[in-house]
């Protein structure tokens, strides 16, 4: 098998991530459907790119401090690079660690700058935050 170009690893890895994350985000709708009797599977089509917006407005956002914005713009290189803790070809294990580092970041920034910040810049349903506070335990 010929080896593939960096740029086409990279573009499979933030392939998978995003899927993987999308995958979590779903799950978590249905969590938060069962527990609340709110939510529609179609609003999970709507987290992924709801949680994307929020990371890009909250590393935009002065108001935090450098250490979150930095910790942000970490995690969007992370989620670009071609290799991550466990390799993507295992399965299950090479996706969650990717959606385990996003759900850890916004943990921290939810932390050190309060859930309030969160609240403002999420761009999506409340459902969809309902299920945000699940996954990062806010």
């Amino acid at each position: 098998m010929p080896d593939l170009p960096w740029w086409a690893d990279a573009l499979a890895g933030l392939v998978v991530a995003v899927l993987a994350l999308w995958a979590l985000l779903a799950v978590g709708l249905l969590v938060v459907r069962r527990r609340t009797g709110r939510g529609s599977l179609r609003g999970a089509v709507r987290l992924l790119p709801d949680v994307l917006r929020l990371v890009k407005r909250l590393a935009g956002d002065r108001s935090l401090s450098r250490g979150a914005r930095a910790l942000l713009v970490v995690l969007l290189g992370y989620l670009a690079m071609p290799f991550d803790l466990v390799p993507d070809v295992v399965p299950v294990l090479g996706w969650a660690d990717d959606v385990i580092v996003v759900a850890l970041v916004l943990r921290a920034v939810v932390r050190s700058a309060g859930p309030d910040v969160v609240r403002r810049h999420w761009p999506g349903t409340e459902d969809g935050l309902a299920v945000l506070r699940l996954l990062v335990r806010w």
